[in-house]
């Protein structure tokens, strides 16, 4: 896949990088490299693997921040809070933009609602920033070609430093575990359905004690042409808009009517 030409006349940019994998992880080193031409990256995650924190803020503790090296932090919270921080005065300065990523697995369809990865972007859009949700789409077996999903930010960065979209809009973004240079092109996507999840997994720990693990993610079921799973199934990098607003717009008068209220 060629690279776009719509490279902004002026790289100065302040981007805030985030993720759901922890501070260590493979992807949100990749995309620190990548993204460093537009000018200066800071990383604020979280300072462990937080799959699945969703949109949390960690409301009875203190947090607390580390910085692991130049332009590193690591906070002892969830994605989320690691964004609103950054933000809301950790710096003495603004951020222009917030990239979150690149996730070690796949944020399709109803993994939106789960990922720390989308939520740390969310809660950039909610604090007034541009942003985006990077994820590589892997399994077990994959070679979790990072730099690919990395790339793809970079791509992605220039075109909305060329031409900014609605500052409402949150990009999700899901790449193909495969080389840069295997990529079919850029499809724009809504998001699909899984299957209800896999049941909970009973187990017992050392002192013979039940414990339970949350059961594995459904298997596509939405995932005709259009849906996020069938680009990628395709070789496409999906990029679904996301909004804020959850409002079923179009049931509104049919709720007002159940609730007996005149139109």
């Amino acid at each position: 896949m060629s690279r776009p030409s719509c490279q902004p006349d002026v790289l100065l940019v302040k981007i805030l990088l985030s993720n759901d994998d922890g501070y260590r992880a493979a992807g949100l080193r990749a995309l620190a490299a990548a993204l460093g031409e537009f000018g200066a990256i800071t990383v604020v995650a979280p300072d462990r693997n937080r799959t699945g924190a969703g949109h949390s803020l960690t409301l009875d503790v203190p947090l607390r921040v580390g910085k692991a090296d130049e332009s590193f932090y690591y906070v002892t919270g969830t994605p989320t809070d690691c964004v609103h921080l950054a933000i809301s005065g950790l710096f003495d300065f603004e951020h222009d933009m917030v990239v979150s990523g690149v996730n070690d697995g796949a944020n399709l369809g109803d993994d939106v609602l789960y990922s720390g990865t989308v939520a740390a972007a969310i809660e950039g859009r909610f604090l007034g920033l541009p942003a985006i949700a990077v994820s590589l789409c892997t399994d077990t077996r994959s070679p979790r070609h990072f730099e690919t999903g990395a790339r793809v930010a970079r791509d992605l960065v220039a075109r909305i430093l060329a031409r900014p979209l609605d500052p409402t809009m949150i990009l999700n973004v899901n790449v193909p575990d495969r080389p840069y240079d295997e990529l079919r092109g850029l499809i724009a996507t809504r998001l699909g359905y899984r299957h209800r999840a896999e049941p909970v997994v009973k187990s017992h720990d050392p002192k013979g004690r039940t414990v339970y693990w949350v059961g594995a993610a459904g298997p596509q079921q939405d995932a005709g042409p259009g849906t996020d799973f069938h680009a990628v199934a395709q070789g496409y990098v999906s990029v679904t808009p996301l909004q804020v607003d959850l409002t079923r717009h179009a049931a509104l008068g049919d709720i007002g009517s159940w609730l007996g209220v005149p139109p």
